[in-house]
């Protein structure tokens, strides 16, 4: 692929165990990008942060030519705000009234999101600091905190829902991820491109982050034939060698991944790659996992696929994968196992942020005083 032109992330304030994000935000050149109004948030301008030396290197987002995280973000804070800002906080809370609040995670599973809560949190008000005691990956148990933001109480809270609604997602993909990766070894396990609209960047991130290794980021980086194309090409043989001819015109080096459904198909593809100079590095090999009527599968059509492609090329097997089938596909000896559950399936991670009551009832006080 080109190389992939990026922007500085912005700067996050981290407190305790503290450093700076390291990835770069993916550019800020698409035409569609538009930071938020700050007349959208209708919060008091705040002091820049100062950046913090580098302890840790987190999981970087996949890199994608168009793709722009900050407009993403831009957006979700947007369609929040509308064109009035936060209501409830202008009518409840004065602007210069700080807060702490607390992560909480309300269920067991891997965390995921940090980086990118950081950078919201960030875009809101670059002078919130915030605290982190897990790293993106780590597994948390319920009732764990694992973070505090402090600042301005208006900020917090309406960064709140949307760092919740990012981070419970990408924490949802990354649980099932995480349990799928470990049960598949040797075989990694991928995502597909049956993603949130939208959100595709940041559902393949969480795989990252739970384990797994993104298959294609979109319908650019990778040629993938299958079986529309097979159908109007009139055979996989025709489809190979129009593959073969454009990338070699085009003069482009990227994967090539063919989808089979059958012994014979797989046979097809070896027969043609045998017998001409061709780009391929990948079958698919589909829905050769049968399930069974005691809830087992049956995977010997994969098994032999796997045997008879022998190494030559890479192999990932698709369909019927699951938390409780995926170890015995594992065991066949295919290189990728693919599931679209992993995201278009997401069972959120139920998190919380709860301000300081307290501490915040003390500050009112003060504040009324004056």
């Amino acid at each position: 692929m080109p190389a992939i032109p990026t922007a500085p992330a912005p700067a996050a304030v981290l407190l305790g165990r503290r450093h700076r994000l390291p990835f770069s935000s993916p550019s800020l050149r698409s035409n569609h990008q538009r930071l938020l109004p700050t007349r959208l948030l209708r919060l008091p301008a705040r002091p820049g942060a100062a950046p913090m030396s580098t302890e840790a290197r987190p999981v970087a987002p996949p890199a994608h030519p168009t793709y722009d995280l900050r407009a993403v973000i831009a957006l979700a804070l947007s369609e929040d705000a509308g064109d009035r800002g936060d209501v409830s906080c202008l009518a409840t809370i004065p602007s210069d009234v700080e807060a702490e609040a607390t992560f909480i995670a309300k269920a067991d599973g891997v965390i995921a999101g940090i980086g990118l809560a950081d950078m919201i949190f960030n875009q809101v008000d670059p002078s919130l600091k915030v605290e982190w005691f897990e790293s993106d990956g780590n597994y948390v148990h319920k009732g764990l905190q694992f973070g505090k933001v402090y600042g301005c109480a208006r900020s917090i809270i309406v960064a709140e829902r949307v760092v919740l609604n990012f981070m419970q997602r990408m924490s949802g993909i990354a649980t099932i991820t995480k349990a799928m990766s470990d049960a598949a070894r040797p075989a990694s396990i991928l995502e597909t491109r049956k993603t949130a609209p939208g959100l595709r960047l940041v559902d393949k991130w969480a795989v990252l982050i739970g384990g797994g290794k993104n298959h294609r980021l979109g319908l650019f980086d990778m040629v993938m034939i299958k079986d529309n194309h097979i159908s109007v090409a009139g055979g996989i043989a025709n489809a190979m060698r129009s593959v073969d001819q454009f990338l070699e015109k085009e003069k482009l080096a990227i994967p090539v991944e063919v989808e089979t459904r059958t012994i014979e198909e797989v046979k097809d593809v070896l027969k043609y790659a045998a017998e001409n100079k061709t780009s391929l590095t990948r079958i698919m090999l589909d829905n050769m996992v049968v399930p069974l009527p005691n809830g087992d599968v049956d995977v010997s059509m994969l098994k032999d696929a796997v045997q008879l492609i022998n190494g030559k090329f890479e192999t990932e097997a698709s369909g019927n994968v699951t938390i409780d089938t995926v170890k015995r596909i594992g065991e066949t000896g295919v290189t990728y196992i693919s599931s679209g559950a992993l995201t278009h399936s997401v069972k959120a991670l139920d998190i919380s942020l709860k301000i300081d009551t307290e501490l915040a009832l003390q500050v009112g006080r003060r504040t009324n005083r004056a």
